[in-house]
């Protein structure tokens, strides 16, 4: 028989006997005891004991009301707010069902929100189908060159029988996909170039890297968000203007640019020098040796703090209301104008946290995984 080395480190976990001889295709299985999980987990000790018992009585005081407010009582339909304002009324859902659409995409025109909502649905298919493996070829590429055309040509019209809507009439999903998903990819390969002329061996080059990271990391993104919508323009010739989205467009990549930097730095820092020295003996120039063996590990160990910043980025993106720009955050906001609806600000905000979860939580999880995948050939 074999000993199993997660029984000795965990006891919540049972070991089934092995026969000496371990039919071909059966790999040893394993069954979790969720009596000595919890005995180990909850229950170890005197004050252990006394603290879960206290969650758990906190956790019946808060979670019935809560799920009642919420489900049970809450008004789901509903074309005035008087249903919400009756006595014993929870939750007025009733508010998202009527201003959703304000909510979801701002102030597109309302029979045009179907244009909004296709350019959503083709920008999500892009995103989930980068996340496939089985899709990381040269493919992909001309996938989001058509994706990203098929979603301007949808977004802005005037061709094809499409009215023309300027993007000052973007908000909500939209708008903050846009400047999330453009701004990430855009400062992705400045961040790399940033991080390798911080470590490189000429003095101006690095003067420059280094002085542009300390200086953008040195100020909030509202105040590079300021710059770019107020100061910029005061720079450009008389009678040049320079697109509101294309400055918070630009604003969000240098400031992204500056904090992933940093972490990419740190990644290759980390790497043992080995590994450059081995690179060095096959012959291999400055950036053969980068692009092949030095930047897939320096990424694969920072592959947490990139996602970090990623999902920061995208929550920033609510910041772009002080250039006048409804983002999701600020439509959601905007809705509780309505005097009839104001007093459920509660419905709203939760409406679009919720929002923001699903996309934060979704690259969360995928960040784990890629994480597991590209540590499989490391693993001991």
């Amino acid at each position: 028989m074999r000993t199993d080395e997660r029984e000795l480190r965990n006891p919540a976990y049972t070991h089934t006997e092995e026969p000496d001889e371990p039919t071909a295709g059966h790999p040893p299985t394993r069954t979790w005891d969720l009596l000595g999980w919890t005995r180990k987990h909850l229950f170890s000790s005197i004050p252990n004991t006394i603290l879960t018992l206290l969650c758990l009585y906190l956790l019946w005081l808060a979670i019935p009301p809560v799920v009642d407010w919420a489900l049970l009582s809450a008004v789901w339909s509903s074309d005035t707010a008087d249903a919400c304002k009756v006595e014993g009324a929870g939750a007025c859902w009733a508010f998202v069902e009527q201003k959703h659409r304000f909510i979801l995409f701002g102030l597109y025109p309302f029979g045009e929100q179907w244009r909004p909502m296709v350019a959503v649905v083709l920008f999500i298919g892009l995103i989930a189908g980068s996340c496939w493996p089985g899709f990381w070829n040269k493919g992909l590429l001309a996938a989001w060159a058509v994706g990203l055309t098929v979603c301007g040509i949808l977004m802005w019209g005037g061709v094809f029988g499409l009215t023309y809507v300027e993007n000052s009439q973007w908000g909500g999903v939209p708008l903050t996909l846009i400047l999330s998903v453009v701004g990430i990819v855009a400062a992705m390969p400045l961040a790399v170039l940033l991080a390798l002329g911080r470590r490189s061996d000429l003095p101006a080059i690095k003067t420059v890297c280094v002085t542009f990271i300390e200086l953008i990391r040195g100020v909030p993104l509202i105040s590079v968000l300021f710059m770019a919508s107020i100061m910029f323009p005061l720079f450009m010739p008389e009678g040049v203007t320079v697109d509101k989205l294309l400055r918070a467009v630009a604003g969000i990549t240098l400031f992204t640019s500056a904090y992933l930097a940093e972490a990419i730095r740190g990644g290759l820092q980390s790497l043992p020098q080995g590994q450059y020295e081995a690179a060095d003996s096959l012959g291999l120039n400055y950036w053969q040796k980068t692009r092949l063996i030095i930047l897939p590990q320096a990424l694969r160990i920072v592959i947490p703090p990139l996602v970090n910043q990623f999902i920061s980025t995208f929550k920033d993106t609510s910041l772009v209301i002080i250039i006048g720009l409804y983002d999701l955050l600020t439509t959601a906001k905007t809705a509780l104008a309505d005097p009839e609806w104001r007093q459920f600000y509660a419905e709203s905000y939760i409406f679009a946290a919720a929002l923001y979860f699903c996309f934060a939580f979704f690259m969360s999880r995928y960040s784990q995984y890629l994480e597991r995948r590209l540590n499989t050939g490391t693993r001991r």
